[in-house]
């Protein structure tokens, strides 16, 4: 007779889906920063140091752009490739790119595995990501495919066709996946006027930034009637914000002889436009942010806080977070118990969430800048809040100060890229998670004083 052992429990403590997405993005970082710091990568054979190294890798994986060093003098093309497998890697999240190679290796992919793609990507629901995973890396190939090639053609009238499709290429990607990583000093100064490099670059940003929820339900649908919620409101807002946003910079920077003052009317129209709607999601530039009023920034600051759209390669605390609040805040004023958008109603427990992303973004924000303001010593307060939001956001926008900061004053700006990243999927999730509870013991109602 064969008497069996019982097994032995596993005392193994598997991380939630949030941790691995922590850990995961930490760790390709790291990767990043230590190729970064191989003498090849850079163009004077002297490796960067680890802070600098960390801050563009963190930079690049978190799709931001902030920048400590000059892209296209300080790298050499092998640097530079570096940076842009970590912008695609940090744009689709590293989950994905897991995912993707499960596929193509036939491999099962388990319930652990698509807990935390939901996760990363955002999801609704398990049901689907792996189909999704598919969509995005397809969408994303051909968005940038495209942009890449009109782009090539565009600048192969000023340079030869190598650089040309290589320059097509990298701002794709950069653009795409909203990193504002760019090759040119002056990032794209030097383009402000012109219609194809505005139209595309603003275009594959837009895009990337409204989330392949948003551009499968279309190209599935392709009704706007049909539309989800979520498609609807994203798209609404992203369009009015653009439109406001456009006409709120072209009046303020009007007379500004640094920015849109010396130049002609048609390309007041086409920075205003980029700049509008850059701070968003993107930290391209064709003016010089440095020199922009102090009313201008203040708004943009506002811009990078929203942020993109959920499931989107932006970053900030999402638009339909922002969309959703301000509803709930017109449903205290009129006195309403329910919030309707669009003929549905939207539970309670979002707003709820919502409402705590947006007050842990302000917290982040606010502990970030409270120090940098004993590091940076002697520096503009709105220029050192200008760069926490730029950071939050994920954005990459900079009032030229980025390369000044301190050590210190750096390694709070990773920080906040890293937390801009990673901390609202972590926050979200959680928060999804204990939403499911219910409480065991309810306690006592009694109201207090607020106002």
């Amino acid at each position: 007779m064969i008497i069996s052992k019982p097994r032995k429990k596993n005392k193994v403590k598997h991380l939630e889906p949030a941790s691995i997405l922590f850990v995961g993005f930490l760790g390709l970082i790291l990767l990043g920063t230590g190729l970064l710091m191989i003498p090849a990568a850079t163009s004077d054979r002297h490796h960067l140091s680890f802070i600098d190294a960390l801050f563009e890798a963190t930079s690049a994986v978190c799709v931001t752009g902030l920048a400590v060093v000059d892209t296209g003098t300080t790298f050499t093309l092998f640097g530079q490739l570096i940076l842009l497998v970590l912008i695609q890697v940090g744009g689709w999240g590293f989950m994905t790119i897991g995912i993707l190679m499960f596929i193509v290796l036939g491999k099962k992919i388990g319930l652990q595995q698509r807990l935390i793609l939901k996760e990363s990507l955002n999801a609704f629901s398990l049901q689907g990501v792996i189909a999704l995973v598919q969509r995005v890396v397809l969408i994303t190939l051909a968005v940038e495919g495209i942009g890449a090639l009109i782009l090539a053609i565009r600048w192969s009238q000023e340079m030869s066709w190598g650089k040309a499709i290589y320059y097509g290429i990298f701002h794709s990607i950069s653009a795409f996946n909203n990193a504002g990583f760019g090759l040119e000093p002056d990032n794209l100064s030097k383009w402000v006027g012109d219609p194809t490099v505005n139209i595309m670059i603003t275009l594959l940003f837009i895009i990337g930034g409204t989330g392949f929820f948003v551009i499968a339900d279309i190209f599935r649908k392709r009704n706007i009637r049909k539309f989800s919620l979520h498609t609807k409101i994203v798209l609404v807002s992203t369009i009015v914000l653009n439109v406001v946003s456009t006409l709120i910079i072209y009046a303020l920077e009007y007379h500004n002889p640094h920015t849109l003052g010396e130049l002609s009317m048609g390309d007041k129209w086409w920075a205003a436009y980029f700049q509008g709607v850059v701070p968003r999601t993107a930290g391209f530039n064709t003016l010089d942010i440095g020199a922009l009023t102090l009313p201008s920034k203040v708004y943009m600051m506002g811009l990078m806080f929203i942020g993109a759209a959920p499931g989107s390669t932006g970053g900030g605390i999402k638009i339909t977070t922002f969309v959703l609040i301000l509803f709930a805040l017109w449903s205290v004023l009129t006195n309403k118990e329910e919030i309707n958008v669009f003929r549905r109603r939207i539970p309670k427990s979002l707003v709820y969430r919502a409402f705590s992303i947006a007050t842990s973004g302000i917290i982040f924000v606010s502990i970030i800048f409270f120090l940098l303001t004993i590091t940076e010593k002697g520096v503009d307060m709105s220029t050192l809040l200008f760069e926490t939001f730029s950071a939050s956001g994920t954005v990459g926008l900079s009032a030229n100060f980025t390369g000044d900061l301190s050590p210190i004053g750096r390694i709070l700006i990773t920080i906040m890229m890293f937390i801009g990243r990673v901390g609202p999927l972590t926050i979200g999730f959680v928060l999804a998670i204990r939403s499911n509870k219910q409480a065991k013991i309810r306690y006592a109602e009694e109201k207090i004083l607020i106002g």
